[in-house]
Formats: C-alpha cells, structure tokens, sequence
C-alpha cells in the first residue's frame, strides 16, 4: 500500500493490499479500499463508503456518506466471480463529486466535475459537468467547476462566457 503525505484515514477503515492513496486526502470512518484500488490527491470519501477493486477515483473527486461502488455486473454468491479480470471498471474523473447514498453501477465513467446527486443511480456514463439526479440517474442540468449551475443563451454560450452547450454535452472553451 501507498498512502501519500498528509493523507487522513480515520477508524474503522481497511486499505488493502495493492492499493495506492494520493495525497492529502480524508477517509472517513468504516471506509474500505479495495485491492489495486488507485485514488488520486485530495480526494474526500465520507464515512461508510467502499471503493472496490476496479475503481478509479482521479484528483479531488468526492464520495459523500454512504454511497455505493459496484465491480460485477452479475452478482452470484453462488458463482463467484473475486479475480481481478472479473472487475468491470470504473473512473470517477477528476473533481467529480457523488452524493450521499448514490450507487454507481460498474464500467461508468463520471466525467471531470460532474456532480451527482444524493440517492441517485448512475446507469450509464456521465459527461463532464453533469448534474444528474434521480433512479435511473438523469442529466437534469450542468455546473461550472464549483458547481454552481449553468445557463446557456439561444446560441449555446454560458453566462459568464467560458462554456458552450452542443446540445449533448459541455465544452469548457479553456479546453480547446
């Protein structure tokens, strides 16, 4: 195991073999890290959160209280399925945060500062700078890098003129 400089990993919590912690991160109490599990600098996971093998959490992404990863697509207690090529895979892109008590399904792609909210489950990729809520999640508006919300004119700039909407997805113009 890495574990980065400053990095704060309270009670209750496990970190597994393989796996690498950037720094400066929080993990709150009964926090488990999954084996190989790769996590970026500043990131933040709340108390009651598991990041399974599998899962990829960039720089300063965060997890709220009790959120859910996934790894398998078909669960079987029966069958089961604990190799590593097993694991579908999953990246939380950087400074994306997930709301309390989401669940992510495996082999999803949450894009650079989306924001998901609390309860909801994620089926599918989400873009960068999403706002998704609900069950099944949905794209329900967009958010600037602190998460403040977006407006777009008839033409598909944003207000402060830094962003354009395509109709499908958020362009931060700094990227171009």
């Amino acid at each position: 195991v890495i574990i980065g400089k400053d990095t704060k990993i309270w009670h209750f919590s496990h970190i597994q073999s393989g796996a690498i912690i950037g720094r400066g991160c929080s993990h709150g109490q009964n926090v488990n890290i999954g084996n190989n599990v790769k996590i970026g600098n500043n990131v933040k996971i709340q108390n009651n959160v598991s990041v399974y093998e599998g899962v990829e959490l960039q720089d300063y992404v965060f997890c709220g209280p009790s959120m859910v990863f996934t790894n398998i697509k078909i669960p079987r207690s029966e069958f089961p399925q604990n190799k590593s090529i097993k694991y579908k895979k999953t990246l939380v892109k950087k400074s994306a945060s997930i709301g309390a008590n989401a669940t992510i399904l495996c082999g999803i792609t949450i894009g650079r500062y989306a924001f998901i909210g609390a309860g909801t489950v994620v089926l599918e990729d989400i873009p960068d700078f999403a706002l998704v809520v609900g069950n099944p999640g949905r794209i329900i508006g967009w958010v600037n890098e602190k998460g403040d919300p977006l407006a777009f004119d008839s033409n598909g700039k944003s207000q402060c003129g830094r962003f354009n909407y395509d109709g499908t997805k958020v362009i931060l113009l700094e990227d171009n």
